[in-house]
C-alpha cells in the first residue's frame, strides 16, 4: 500500500451494530497515534463475497469477520491458514495488495492468552478441562487447549451429535457426555468453559448444576454481556479463579491489529475500558 494511502480495517456481520471490535480498534489507533479507521459494516449473506473483493480496492488492509459469515469466508478466501482449517470457521482476514484475501482464526488465540491473563497460576495439564458446547467458539477453544497442553476434554452439548462429530474431529482426548450429565463433569474438573450463548442478556440461563465448583478450579464463560454471568458468580462464590469473556475478545483483535496497523496493542485497563464504553 502506498505511504499517501490511510489504512482501512473494519468488522463484517449481521448485525453489527452491537459489536464492540470499533471502539477497542479506536483507542489502540488513537494510544499509537496511528493513522487509521475501523468501521463496522452490516453485509447481508448474499453480498458478501462482492463486498469483500471490493474492499482492498477502497484502500482496507483486512477485516474481521463475524456472526453469520465465520464458515462462508473460509470458501471465499483465496489462502486459509492451518489454525482456520482446524476450527472450520474464519474471523480474521488479511487483504494483501495484489487483492489476495487470506483467512485465519485468532479465537483461540485469544481465549488462551485470556486465560493465561486472567488466571496466571492456570497449568494446562493440572487435569480434565470440562467444555460447555459444541459450535464454533468450542473447537476454536478445543484447537486452543489441544496446543498448550490439555491432555483431556470432557465435552457435552444439548446436541449430543454435535459434541460427537467434535470428538470424531479432535480425536481421543475427548469424551462426550450427555447434557444431562454435564453438571457431574464438573465435579472432577481443573478447568471449565462456557462456550454456549446460555446466561447472556436475552438468552435462557445457564441451567446446569454447578454444586461441583470447588477453590482451585479455574472458571471461564465466553459471555460478556453481562460481565458476570450466572456461572461466574456461583464459580466466585465457591472460591474458584473466574475469567470473564470480555479479554478474548480482546485478545483474539490484537494479531488482526498488528498486521492491519503495524503496532501490536496490549490488552490492559484501558483497552477493557475503551470496549466497554
Amino acid at each position: 500500500m502506498s505511504a499517501e494511502k490511510i489504512p482501512l480495517a473494519g468488522v463484517i456481520g449481521s448485525p453489527i451494530a452491537h459489536s464492540r471490535s470499533p471502539l477497542l480498534h479506536r483507542h489502540w489507533l488513537t494510544t499509537h497515534g496511528l493513522p487509521g479507521f475501523y468501521i463496522p459494516m452490516d453485509v447481508a449473506p448474499d453480498n458478501l463475497e462482492r463486498v469483500l473483493r471490493a474492499l482492498p480496492d477502497a484502500g482496507f488492509v483486512g477485516c474481521n469477520i463475524t456472526i453469520p459469515h465465520k464458515e462462508a469466508v473460509m470458501r471465499i478466501a483465496d489462502k486459509v491458514t492451518d489454525r482456520a482449517t482446524l476450527i472450520g470457521a474464519a474471523n480474521t482476514l488479511i487483504f494483501r495488495e495484489d487483492g489476495t484475501i487470506i483467512a485465519d482464526n485468532t479465537d483461540g488465540y485469544g481465549f488462551i492468552e485470556n486465560l493465561r491473563q486472567g488466571a496466571p497460576e492456570w497449568v494446562p495439564d493440572a487435569g480434565p478441562a470440562v467444555i460447555l458446547g459444541a459450535g464454533g467458539a468450542a473447537r476454536a477453544v478445543i484447537a486452543a487447549l489441544a496446543d498448550a497442553g490439555v491432555n483431556e476434554i470432557l465435552l457435552s452439548n444439548r446436541t449430543r451429535m454435535r459434541a460427537e462429530k467434535l470428538k470424531e474431529e479432535f480425536g481421543a482426548r475427548i469424551t462426550v457426555a450427555d447434557w444431562v450429565q454435564a453438571g457431574n463433569l464438573i465435579e472432577d474438573a481443573a478447568t471449565v468453559i462456557n462456550t454456549t450463548s446460555l446466561g447472556m442478556v436475552g438468552k435462557p440461563e445457564l441451567r446446569v448444576p454447578l454444586d461441583g465448583l470447588q477453590r482451585g478450579m479455574v472458571v471461564t464463560d465466553l459471555v460478556y454481556t453481562p460481565l458476570q454471568t450466572r456461572l461466574l458468580k456461583e464459580a466466585e462464590e465457591a472460591g474458584c479463579t473466574v475469567v470473564d469473556g470480555l479479554g478474548m475478545l480482546l485478545h483474539q483483535a490484537v494479531p488482526g491489529f498488528e498486521r492491519w496497523f503495524g503496532v501490536r496493542p496490549v490488552v490492559d485497563t484501558a483497552a477493557r475500558a475503551a470496549a466497554l464504553r
